[in-house]
Order: structure tokens, then C-alpha cells, then sequence
């Protein structure tokens, strides 16, 4: 079980951590801060600047995801940046990732939560620190799925809806004078 804790952990957290880093610095063709920003500005999020940064520090705590050190709380941080994202963006585009739907978005939130609940396991920081005991088991992964869902929905709610594109105007026929 160590064994499998630790690869979900690693992948999950990195793949977080490589998303996060996108957002912050710019790394692996991301648009970094400033274009995160505006595109964040463009979908309702306001401050935009101020939401780029949260969602790319919370993204990269995949880092202590991945390491295993202060487990539950990087679960959440993570688990709750793909609430937000569904809600956002992936859920009108239904369930597949190839139509921009939110499979990816939900395998991810999963995977985070699932290591809440079971522990960072025994290859992980929290493990040689010796805080795995109190900060594993079932009550960590009901707290980090209530966290998560709890603390995006409550970004969500505080998203402005952009305005909606002008409709073109109508073509009218010349009056016909008789």
C-alpha cells in the first residue's frame, strides 16, 4: 500500500505542481501571471490579479502533495482549485476531457481526496516527521472533500458572470413604399 500511496501522490502532486507553475512563473508554455490574470478577468473572476495568484500557489502546493508534508492541507488547497475550474469552465462541456469536459478535472479532485483519506503513507515527510498519525484516516478525507467543495464553491459564488457577447443586430428590410 506504501508503494501505491506513493506513486498516486507523486503523479497527482506534480501534475498540480506543473499547472500551478504554468500560472506563476510562466514554465511549460504557460502564460504566467499576468496572462493568467487576464484570462481569470475575462471569465468573471475579480481581482483577477489577486485570483492568479491564489489559484497558482494553491495549484503548486501539489509540491507538498507530491513530498507528503502537511498532506491534508495540500490535498485541499489542490482538490479545491478543481471545483473551481469545473464550475468555471469544464462543466458546461459535460463529462469528457476531449469536448473540455471535466473527467481530468474530477480524477484529479479524487486522487487528492483519496490521499487525504488514506495518509500520506510511509515514504513521505509527514511520515518521518512523525505527524502521519494524527493527520491521516478517514475524518482527514471527509474534512478535505467538505473543505474543497466548500471553499470552491464559495470562489464560484463570488465570480462576476462576464457580459454576454452583443447580439448581432438584426437585418431589416428596406420598407417598400407603395
Amino acid at each position: 500500500m506504501s508503494y501505491g500511496l506513493l506513486l498516486l501522490r507523486v503523479v497527482v502532486g506534480l501534475v498540480f505542481f506543473a499547472h500551478g507553475t504554468q500560472k506563476l512563473f510562466g514554465w511549460w508554455g504557460g502564460y504566467g501571471l499576468k496572462g493568467t490574470a487576464g484570462w481569470l478577468g475575462s471569465v468573471g473572476f475579480r481581482p483577477p490579479a489577486l485570483m492568479a495568484l491564489l489559484v497558482a500557489l494553491s495549484e503548486s502546493a501539489g509540491l507538498l502533495l507530491a513530498l507528503g508534508i502537511v498532506t491534508p492541507l495540500a490535498a485541499v488547497l489542490v482538490a479545491s482549485t478543481m471545483v473551481v475550474a469545473v464550475g468555471a469552465v469544464h462543466w458546461k462541456a459535460g463529462f469528457f476531457s476531449t469536448n473540455g469536459g471535466y473527467e481530468f478535472n474530477l480524477v484529479l479532485w479524487a486522487g487528492a481526496i483519496a490521499v487525504a483519506a488514506t495518509g500520506p503513507g510511509r515514504f513521505s515527510l509527514d511520515h518521518a516527521f512523525h505527524w502521519d498519525d494524527n493527520i491521516s484516516g478517514g475524518r482527514w478525507g471527509l474534512g478535505a472533500l467538505v473543505l474543497s467543495v466548500a471553499g470552491g464553491l464559495l470562489v464560484l459564488a463570488t465570480r462576476t458572470t462576464p457580459p454576454p457577447a452583443p447580439e448581432p443586430a438584426a437585418a431589416t428590410e428596406p420598407a417598400e413604399d407603395f
